[in-house]
């Protein structure tokens, strides 16, 4: 699986200025693939990175986490408190299986979605599945702003990163593109999520 580094890419690409059109715009969308689906553990940046990258390529951004919130009317941390972790996965199960209609789009996921054996299938079939991978001293220094992430609550978040990673980095590899997300600008990891999709 190929490893794409945002750093090695600026020694040719200079950032572009967030909000900035792509290079080329002639009024068709830079990218006609499927709906990109990101990946990777909490802090990895899917989010931000996810609403930069479909602003670049002129393609809505979906949360996947915000459309569970919206569909069950409340937050992620009140569904794991009052039903449990696996009644939350069955939900995103059910949710990014609606998201992934065919139609292009930048899905952000949450950090157990490629986990789960169905929705891996779904996200591999019919979707392009992008890891954004880091390291976990990274990881840790991202999450520890804040304290809305239920796996996290009360908890070691290094050593509860440690262990999601030994656990999770495995599957996140049958990804076909891994993006390393470095402890730098999330623009960064844009530009070499562009240089992966050969824009």
């Amino acid at each position: 699986m190929p490893l794409y580094s945002p750093g090695a890419m600026l020694q040719s690409h200079p950032p572009t200025p967030p909000g900035s059109p792509p290079a080329k715009d002639d009024g068709q969308p830079p990218y006609a693939g499927r709906p990109i689906v990101l990946i990777g553990l909490m802090g990895a940046g899917k989010s931000t990175v996810g609403r930069r990258l479909a602003t670049r390529l002129r393609m809505p951004f979906v949360d996947a986490d915000t459309e569970i919130e919206t569909a069950a009317g409340m937050s992620v941390n009140d569904i794991f408190e009052r039903f449990g972790e696996a009644h939350f996965r069955d939900g995103e199960r059910r949710v990014i299986a609606r998201l992934i209609d065919g139609t292009q789009k930048v899905i952000a996921t949450g950090g157990g979605a490629f986990i789960n054996d169905t929705t891996r299938a779904l996200i591999l079939d019919q979707a392009l599945a992008i890891w954004l991978d880091a390291d976990v001293a990274v990881l840790a220094e991202r999450v520890r702003r804040r304290d809305t992430r239920p796996l996290l609550r009360g908890k070691d978040s290094r050593a509860v990163l440690i262990e999601l990673a030994r656990l999770r980095n495995p599957v996140y590899a049958l990804a076909p593109i891994r993006i390393a997300s470095h402890h730098a600008p999330h623009e960064n990891t844009v530009l070499a999520i562009l240089k992966a999709l050969g824009l």
